[in-house]
């Protein structure tokens, strides 16, 4: 069995304290890089600082992974066989995050195994066709500014659309859901458009006070909500 002297001696044949050091802030700083393009072009209610702290740590980690593996076979099987034993239990809510985290290894193994010009070019890459897509709204359905929901009576349609037509440039009616009680009520989604003069306040005020509306909620829906 090797000593720790051994083990010391055969890991500074490879990576000199230096290279230790270099390759985990090369790793922190892209790691903090990601997690900052994930925040700019996050969309969704998914958001979750955990997560921006996990892409850190998994791209640092990673790096550290890579240099004790260093050009060995047998410490590669090894390592393998001691992290199959953890199990993550958190759901990615978003597949989109999946993304960041293969970015998030890649850039550790890249930093870990010093290719830097890897490293900083594949993120930035990456980035940019992250807020290409984020600021171009790819892939989406519609093109909203805000989410409206309310309950409403059946019936009212002619006094909610009133006002609607009023204030919005243009809606669509994403969902329609009865009440569960069987009361005569649905609870509606629709995504708007204001009109480029509407008073968003007033909007708000003129839905809350239609008798039998209940349960009114708006959403930015740019920031907030993914389609």
């Amino acid at each position: 069995m090797d000593s720790i002297e051994d083990k010391v001696e055969f890991l500074s044949a490879i990576y000199q304290p230096i290279d230790v050091i270099l390759n985990i802030a090369i790793a922190c700083l892209l790691g903090v890089a990601i997690s900052l393009v994930y925040k700019r072009t996050h969309k969704g209610l998914s958001y979750s600082q955990s997560f921006m702290l996990t892409i850190v740590f998994v791209t640092v980690i990673v790096s550290m992974v890579m240099m004790v593996i260093g050009n060995s076979l047998a410490r590669a099987f090894a390592l393998v066989g001691a992290l199959s034993i953890i199990r993550f239990r958190t759901v990615v809510k978003d597949t989109k995050d999946t993304a960041f985290i293969f970015l998030a290894l890649a850039a550790g193994m890249a930093a870990g195994t010093a290719s830097y010009f890897l490293a900083f070019v594949g993120t930035g890459i990456f980035s940019l066709l992250a807020f290409g897509l984020h600021f171009t709204n790819f892939g989406s359905l519609y093109k909203s500014e805000f989410i409206l929901r309310f309950r409403t009576q059946i019936g009212l349609q002619d006094n909610y659309g009133k006002v609607i037509e009023q204030y919005v440039k243009s809606s669509n009616l994403l969902h329609s859901e009865p009440s569960a009680d069987g009361h005569q009520t649905n609870l509606l989604t629709f995504d708007i458009v204001m009109k480029k003069d509407a008073d968003l306040d007033r909007f708000v005020q003129k839905i809350n006070a239609i008798e039998g509306l209940s349960e009114v909620a708006l959403i930015a829906s740019r920031t907030d909500v993914d389609y």
